[in-house]
């Protein structure tokens, strides 16, 4: 009877832990499905802050702003080594060739998200800050991390 226990014991003790296991893992669809959605997000968001902008709506913008930079930190887990290929990825190889760098613009845009939000307080050609501030981070990543579709 003691081995019984014992043996029903390990067995949900083995059970728990794989099925929290489980729970806690992202399938490789799941995570290039949620990359692409994050960066389709910050698209649509960028149009609504330059729609936004060009109305003089600064303070409706700064959240859009803060959404677009937290997005790009988080994207910094959405490109493990497994996600490369399938799911219509558009995510070139030269993201993991270069990882430090792609890494690295990923921070840099998520901060000039930041120092945009700022810089539309006092700027007095809006355009040339997001030109400089949002969309070319865009086209940085766009022309190297992105296949053309």
């Amino acid at each position: 009877m003691i081995q019984k226990i014992k043996i029903i014991k390990i067995l949900i003790i083995i059970f728990s832990f794989t099925l929290s296991f489980s729970a806690n893992a992202q399938t490789v669809e799941e995570i290039i499905k949620g990359r692409k959605a994050m960066f389709s997000e910050n698209y649509q968001n960028a149009k609504k802050i330059s729609i936004l902008l060009k109305s003089k709506r600064i303070e409706e913008a700064k959240p859009l702003m803060k959404k677009i930079s937290d997005n790009y930190i988080k994207l910094l887990d959405y490109f493990p080594e497994n996600t490369k290929e399938g799911f219509k990825t558009g995510a070139l190889p030269s993201i993991w060739e270069n990882k430090d760098e792609f890494n690295a613009l990923m921070k840099k845009a998520s901060e000039d998200m930041i120092k945009l939000a700022k810089a539309i307080e006092t700027s007095e050609d809006l355009r040339a800050a997001q030109k400089e501030l949002m969309w070319s981070n865009c086209s940085a990543c766009h022309s190297k991390f992105r296949a053309p579709h």
